[in-house]
């Protein structure tokens, strides 16, 4: 049992260091697109947002998950982007929507409360569901 939540531990934390990499790809390409394209905040995170879904998957299929079984690169980026990816695409424009005009949020301040909002979710799709 301890074994086992060890190892949990060790998943989670790299999980975090991967998804810590993740915000840095996603931070600067927002920050990138909007200054530099002057691009429509919500435009800009879905590109952000996919920028670092592809940085997050090479680095949790060769490090985060490395002891799973590997499938077909092809075939497990497919199932990390119609899970991960659409529901850090989904929840990143939704949240991001909620705390830019809702509560009245700067769009970089309120992409990163809600990159640690998805992670959650991510962390327990991509265990169960991708990297199976």
């Amino acid at each position: 049992m301890m074994r086992a939540f060890k190892s949990l531990v060790a998943r989670v934390s790299r999980f975090g260091l991967v998804g810590a990499g993740g915000v840095v790809v996603q931070t600067l390409v927002l920050g990138s697109l909007l200054r530099a394209f002057e691009m429509h905040y919500l435009v800009a995170t879905a590109l952000a947002v996919e920028a670092s879904v592809l940085f997050n998957f090479v680095w949790h299929r060769k490090w985060t998950w490395a002891d799973r079984p590997r499938g077909p690169a092809a075939t497990v980026l497919l199932r990390f982007n119609l899970s991960n990816g659409a529901v850090s695409l989904v929840m990143n424009l939704w949240l991001m929507h909620v705390f830019v005009t809702g509560v009245g949020l700067r769009p970089l301040p309120a992409n990163l409360l809600t990159i640690a909002i998805c992670s959650i979710v991510n962390f327990a799709i991509a265990d169960r569901f991708v990297f199976v």
